[in-house]
C-alpha cells in the first residue's frame, strides 16, 4: 500500500486513502477516496481466491470501482498511470 501512496504522490493524485473496518470485522484493505467516489481493493496471496467486499460499505458509499490485488495483477496495481 505505501507503493501505492508513492505512486499518487508521483503523480500528485488528489486521493485520500484509508482502511476500513466495522465493529462485526467486515473490512476493506485499502479504500482510495476521490471527488467522484471510492476505490476499493481487496489483497491475496492467493490468485485463486475470491474477494468479498462488505454489502455495508457497497450500500452506504459511492463506489466506482472495486478490485482484488494478488501476485497476478500487482504490477499493474503499482503501476497504474494516474489522470
Amino acid at each position: 500500500m505505501s507503493e501505492r501512496m508513492k505512486l499518487h504522490r508521483y503523480y500528485q493524485t488528489k486521493v485520500n486513502c484509508y482502511f476500513w473496518r466495522t465493529t462485526q470485522q467486515q473490512e476493506i484493505d485499502l479504500v482510495e477516496e476521490y471527488a467522484e467516489g471510492f476505490r476499493v481493493w481487496e489483497f491475496k496471496w492467493n490468485k485463486q481466491a475470491r474477494a468479498r467486499f462488505s454489502k455495508t460499505f457497497l450500500g452506504n458509499y459511492p463506489v466506482i470501482s472495486s478490485q482484488m490485488i494478488s501476485p497476478a495483477n500487482l504490477e499493474e496495481f503499482l503501476l497504474e498511470k494516474m489522470d
